[in-house]
């Protein structure tokens, strides 16, 4: 997904209608605190009167509905630059990679009718950035990773693959057709020494890591022999600390912490933002306060009739009025039509992954809200809203105190007792590949596991064509 300025924002559109087609929950790091040794003072202690920050429990359940066959059960962890671009992704998969390149059928299954699905999934998941795949001994000497595409792909070794002949010479025939190699918790003195003239990226786990090692690695293999990245990057002064110390890349939740967490001025423009995800969220619509929101902001203005005066819609005479077009809208693509573009327009100078994630909880939320009991909740408003503290910059609580939504979501978004805790936690769990918690929360929620990944999938899909206006 492209950062979206204001001017250019559009919506996918299918017979007159929105497209109706992955903060992964935090994983809690209990050692050493990477930057204190770096002589910067340690992060406050981070109270937030949010769910995210909550640690996902999940009851202890017998029932263990069997997935669907052929379910992809994958998550994905973002790869920042320095400026916190998005460079790539992690993939995460439950049943090891080595069952992502299996096919059902090996003997009766195509080479290329693999490698499509592959693509397609790959760019879905990955929003047409980098794939990091991790990679076993096996999958290097059978060439599985060849079957993604080697501009797209980073081939990522696992710490547990010996850097033998046979591997050395698979990395070289990797190399050579394209592919990024990067080394996975690269340590001092690591049995992997030999790979490193072939790595384009090594990776160094800073839980794993004292400041000194680290440094220590940056001036021997980076910058001009290998580009570094730091893993399980958890703060904000982490993430300085780190790039001050020379590493290029970063992995980590730090940037879904707002770097504020007390009530400030919010910016006009993010304000108006708020203000419209207000007015859509009552019980009874006042059109002509969204009519005079939508004037206010002239890049909003300009979306909305561009939308509906777009081919998908067909009207015989062009639609010039605000007005004019909410009526055409109706109320329910008027609340979601102006929930999006408000999530995209408050979010357009944060990393692209931050508002992909917003309208993927969102979007999984909707999909799954028919198979649980949620009584009157809007659960695409909660999955929306759920990172709403961090693209504002403001705490939850004030965020929910301009915006009208029921007891439930509210105590959910939370952090509070509530029915629907489980659910949002399963959320948390299914983006951050927390698998077991995936599978005894989907038990709770009586809900299939396969249709969670395919919900999850789904919204991943819906995502990227709305962010992208595919």
């Amino acid at each position: 997904m492209k950062a979206c300025p204001s001017s250019s924002l559009s919506l996918s559109i299918v017979k007159g209608t929105l497209i109706e087609n992955y903060v992964p929950i935090r994983r809690i790091h209990r050692s050493q605190n990477w930057i204190k040794s770096a002589h910067l003072s340690a992060p406050p202690n981070l109270s937030r009167d949010c769910a995210d920050r909550q640690k996902v429990t999940a009851p202890a359940s017998a029932f263990k509905p069997a997935p669907k066959p052929g379910a992809q059960f994958v998550a994905r962890q973002p790869i920042l630059t320095a400026d916190e671009k998005v460079f790539g992704y992690e993939l995460l998969f439950r049943d090891g990679v080595e069952d992502f390149f299996r096919s059902p059928d090996a003997d009766a299954a195509s080479r290329s009718a693999l490698n499509t699905s592959m693509l397609i999934g790959i760019d879905v998941l990955c929003d047409g950035r980098r794939a990091f795949v991790n990679c076993t001994r096996d999958i290097l000497l059978k060439d599985y990773i060849t079957l993604l595409p080697s501009g797209q792909t980073v081939v990522e070794i696992l710490e547990t693959v010996p850097a033998d002949d046979l591997v050395v010479a698979a990395c070289r025939r990797l190399k050579e057709a394209g592919y990024m190699i990067a080394l996975d918790d690269f340590a001092v003195n690591d049995p992997r020494e030999a790979l490193t003239d072939l790595a384009d990226i090594i990776k160094v786990d800073l839980r794993a890591t004292s400041t000194a090692d680290a440094a220590a690695m940056v001036k021997r293999y980076g910058p001009w022999r290998c580009r570094m990245l730091a893993e399980k990057v958890e703060t904000r002064d982490e993430f300085v600390a780190t790039k001050k110390a020379g590493f290029l890349y970063f992995q980590g939740y730090f940037f879904r912490r707002p770097e504020t967490l007390t009530a400030h001025e919010i910016p006009a423009n993010r304000f108006n933002y708020l203000r419209m995800l207000a007015a859509v969220s009552q019980r009874e619509l006042d059109v002509r306060e969204i009519e005079n929101l939508v004037k206010g902001e002239t890049s909003l203005c300009y979306r909305l009739l561009r939308y509906l005066n777009s081919a998908a819609f067909g009207f015989a005479a062009e639609i010039h009025s605000v007005r004019h077009a909410l009526a055409i809208l109706g109320e329910r693509e008027v609340r979601r039509w102006i929930r999006l573009v408000a999530t995209l327009g408050s979010g357009q100078d944060k990393t692209s992954d931050l508002v992909l994630a917003a309208l993927v909880r969102a979007r999984f939320c909707e999909l799954l809200s028919s198979k649980i009991q949620q009584g009157d909740s809007d659960l695409f408003l909660m999955g929306m809203l759920s990172l709403m503290d961090t693209i504002l910059e403001i705490p939850m609580r004030q965020v929910l105190d301009n915006v009208p939504i029921d007891q439930e979501c509210k105590a959910a978004l939370l952090g509070q007792a509530s029915r629907l805790r489980p659910f949002y936690q399963l959320m948390l769990a299914q983006e951050s590949g927390e698998w077991s918690a995936v599978t005894e929360l989907s038990s709770q929620l009586h809900l299939r596991e396969g249709d969670v990944a395919e919900s999850y999938w789904q919204a991943m899909q819906w995502a990227r064509q709305v962010s992208a206006g595919a």
